[in-house]
């Protein structure tokens, strides 16, 4: 099975690429060209993205485009609630991967903020996202087997309020169902308002998910949420 096998909505453009190497690549040449579009026409660039291991690729290609990086800000769509100076921290994955080459000029907003409380930090979170470029110009989501985005988890007793369409919070408090660390995840509509949405997958049970999560309910696989809308998707086996 490949991309084009799936049924998916005419709002999803799609682009199959042969490996890693040429998704990266091809989904920084897009990037880009976006942000140096909103650049010119706003005179500043919004960009989200996924933290994890699969996005490094994308990072250190994006990373040496050649763009006005000063007028660029770039922000989180997830965060685990761990000092910035913990390897698990997807601040720092992103400081050591895209924040350099020519990407080094860029604003850098993160989402990690201490707090007594899980909910005490998401607010706080969602206080520093407020300072980006709104709407957001580009968003890269990535996808769990489980249908997850961002850090929007399945059976999580706040998920039906982050994906409401009118939910008024910017951050809301999140937990991943297998990994020790509570969650900071964007809502729903932060990440739907944004001008151009991209997600980046690899290999056939993602696909599979994907194709799971077409006939799905967004409480059980919370890609679907974003998947009746204009999103580019970029996939390798």
């Amino acid at each position: 099975m490949t991309i084009s096998d799936l049924d998916l909505p005419k709002e999803i453009c799609t682009h199959e690429l042969t490996d890693a190497t040429r998704l990266a690549t091809q989904l920084a040449d897009d990037v880009a060209g976006t942000l140096s579009a909103a650049i010119e026409a706003s005179g500043v660039a919004s960009l989200l993205v996924s933290g994890g291991r699969s996005p490094i690729a994308f990072f250190e290609a994006l990373s040496s485009r050649p763009l006005d990086w000063s007028h660029v800000q770039i922000g989180l769509v997830d965060e685990r609630r761990v000092p910035v100076d913990q390897a698990d921290s997807n601040e720092a994955l992103v400081r050591q991967y895209l924040l350099r080459n020519q990407a080094a000029a860029a604003t850098f907003v993160g989402l990690y903020r201490e707090a007594p409380t899980h909910e005490e930090a998401a607010r706080l979170s969602g206080q520093s996202i407020n300072e980006l470029r709104r709407p957001i110009d580009v968003v890269v989501l990535g996808m769990g087997e489980d249908g997850h985005t961002a850090s929007l988890f399945p059976g999580n007793p706040g998920l039906a309020a982050a994906l409401d369409s009118q939910c008024l919070d910017s951050c809301v408090p999140m937990r991943a169902p297998v990994a020790p660390y509570e969650r900071i995840s964007l809502s729903y509509p932060v990440l739907a308002s944004a001008r151009r949405r991209y997600l980046a997958i690899q290999g056939s049970a993602k696909l599979e998910t994907l194709r799971q999560a077409l006939r799905s309910d967004p409480l059980q696989m919370p890609i679907r949420a974003f998947l009746d809308q204009p999103l580019e998707i970029y996939w390798c086996p």
